[in-house]
């Protein structure tokens, strides 16, 4: 194969890839969009060590300096994404904020105390 052909099939591809991914994103119901971003971290974090492996490898200077470039690019993801989720997850949340949803306070292993705070 020639060079000209392999770069237009790398292109269709991706522009095939870019597409497919938005027709499926944009069908995705908002109850879903916790549980897809959980998968998508996942992903991201496998993304996240493939890097750190290209740039440990020491495989020329170029190799590593895109492997920081990963490496960098790879953890803002994970780490975003963990952060979004995280706020996704509070929006479900019930009950007054830090405490139990029965308005009782949670002792220091996280169980409710019977009759701290809420009504009697």
């Amino acid at each position: 194969m020639t060079q000209m052909p392999q770069t237009l099939l790398f292109l269709f591809v991706f522009v095939l890839a870019a597409f497919v991914g938005f027709e499926v994103i944009t069908k995705v119901p908002p109850l879903l969009h916790t549980p897809l971003m959980s998968a998508t971290n996942a992903i991201s974090g496998i993304s996240l060590v493939g890097s750190l492996v290209l740039a440990g490898a020491n495989r020329g200077t170029l190799a590593t300096i895109l492997g920081f470039i990963a490496v960098t690019a790879a953890t803002i993801n994970v780490v975003g994404g963990f952060l979004i989720t995280d706020r996704m997850l509070k929006m479900f949340h019930r009950g007054r904020p830090g405490g139990a949803a029965d308005g009782k306070k949670p002792d220091a292993k996280g169980q409710a105390k019977p009759g701290a705070g809420g009504a009697a």
